[in-house]
Parts: C-alpha cells; structure tokens; sequence
C-alpha cells in the first residue's frame, strides 16, 4: 500500500505526478471524484488530495498500479471522500464515508469542453439562420475530433442524419428522460438504433455536420416529453444504487481504517 498527497498549483496532473502518482492513476482519480467535481472548470489553486492506493512489485520493481482504496480531495473548501469496496457479488463501486454511492445517475458533461458557447434558451438568435429561435439545449465549445461519452446508461433511438443537427444520436435512460447529442464529426461504430450504451462510453467526436458555424457538441435533455435545461438536469442528477445493509459492518470498518489515515497522514506499510 502507498500513500500519495498534494496541493494542485497549476494543474491536477502536474501535481499529483509530482507527488508520484501515474498518468493512470490521475485518470482514476478524476473519474471517482468527477460526479462531483467538474475538473475542467472547479479547480482552484490550492485544492489538494490523498491517495491511498495499491502498487504491485516483483522483485523489487513496480510492475503495475493496483485500486485506489481511498481518496480525499478537497476543493474549494469542500471536502470530499471516497472508499473502494467490493460486495460479494463481485460489484465494486466508490462510497462517501456514509455508504453512499459516489456515482450519479448521470455524468456532470458528455465531454471534455473548452467552454459552454451558448445556453439554454427559448429565444436566440441563429447565427446562420438570422432569425430568433428556441435553443433548447447546451452548445459546448470544443476542438474537432473531441470524444463524446453518453452521461448514462441507457438504449439508442436514434443514430444518423439529422436535419440541421447533421449526426446525431439520441439516447432514451430510465424515466422516461432522454439525452441527445448533434453536430457529431462521426457516430461511433457501435451506437445503432435499438443498441444499449454504457455510462462513459463513446458514442461520437465532436464536429460541426449541418447548421453549425463551428466544432461544438449541441447537447439536450427531455424529461417526461419536455425539453430542460441540461445543465440543471445533470447538477440535479439522483445517485446510484447505495451500499446494501448487509455489508455495512465490513465498510465501516475500511473507514474507520483508511479514514484515519487520510485525516492525520499517517504512514502505510507494505500489504501482506
């Protein structure tokens, strides 16, 4: 077992290889914490983390990274903490120190943005069509080619040409809510109408095919057959399933161990 811990000064990924952590494990590290953090636009100087993480050796050489055990990231003043913990079923999710599932329903974007170009609104002005009209979605700025991920699990409805949307793939979750994605340079080979997609996974790249004056992704929710604002919809997102009753003592007993840990900076030994 190793321990890792840092105060970002101009990036996250600086910082935490800097305090020893692998580009993996950095991923790792944002894709626990990402439901509650946006890491492209939350961060501040001085946020800071903890890693407590596995490292496996042979004869005395690292030969890969094991599982983040538990983290805390602070940011903004906010204090975040995550446990690792597998049920018997072999599920294995991140839980906050109550036992509550860290993952939402939803992700906080469908990608990795340069920054929102246009909001949510009943009247804009089209800047191709020069006339006030409803846009009722997220226009998310971003370099072409840049990877879409569908926000959650759910079933394609839609995979195709879409009138002034040009590719556009829509996505129908639980709920009766359903997410869409336009403007796609291309559609990912595995998202076809009637197919199931997973929370993360790529459906697109970013691109600008029908009315688009540049490379964005227009992202829209509908909720009960009503257009919302995604980006109200996504910070309200319910969270997964909780950790079950029956495993409650077992988890107590890894926060009560990692936590101290992650409170006073205590040091690890080797696993044995």
């Amino acid at each position: 077992l190793r321990m890792a811990e840092g105060t970002i000064e101009n990036s996250l990924y600086g910082s935490a290889l800097k305090a020893g952590l692998s580009p993996n494990l950095v991923y790792h590290l944002v894709q626990i914490f990402s439901w509650d953090v946006d890491f492209l636009v939350d961060l501040r100087r001085g946020d800071s983390f903890k890693v407590i993480y596995e490292s496996w050796y042979r004869d005395g050489k690292v030969v890969k990274d094991g599982v983040i055990l538990a983290a805390r990231f602070t940011n903004n003043g906010r204090v975040l903490d995550a446990y690792w913990f597998q049920e018997d079923e072999g599920r294995d999710d991140y839980y906050d120190s109550e036992g509550r599932n860290l993952k939402k329903a939803f992700l906080k974007s469908p990608l990795q943005y340069t920054r929102i170009s246009s909001t949510f609104s009943y009247r804009r002005f089209h800047p191709i069509l020069k006339e006030y009209r409803p846009h009722l979605g997220v226009d998310y700025a971003a370099p072409s080619g840049t990877p879409v991920q569908t926000i959650g699990d759910g079933k394609v409805i839609y995979s195709g040409w879409k009138n002034g949307f040009g590719r556009f793939v829509e996505i129908r979750h639980n709920n009766g809510i359903i997410s869409c994605y336009g403007h796609l340079r291309g559609i990912a080979r595995s998202v076809k109408t009637g197919r199931r997609v997973k929370q993360g996974q790529l459906i697109g790249w970013v691109g600008q095919s029908g009315l688009a004056t540049g490379p964005h992704l227009d992202f829209r929710m509908v909720v009960g057959g009503k257009p919302v604002n995604p980006l109200r919809a996504l910070r309200q997102s319910p969270p997964m399933k909780a950790l079950s009753g029956d495993h409650r003592q077992a988890f107590e007993k890894r926060v009560a161990k990692f936590g101290a840990i992650l409170e006073s900076g205590g040091h690890l030994v080797a696993a044995k």
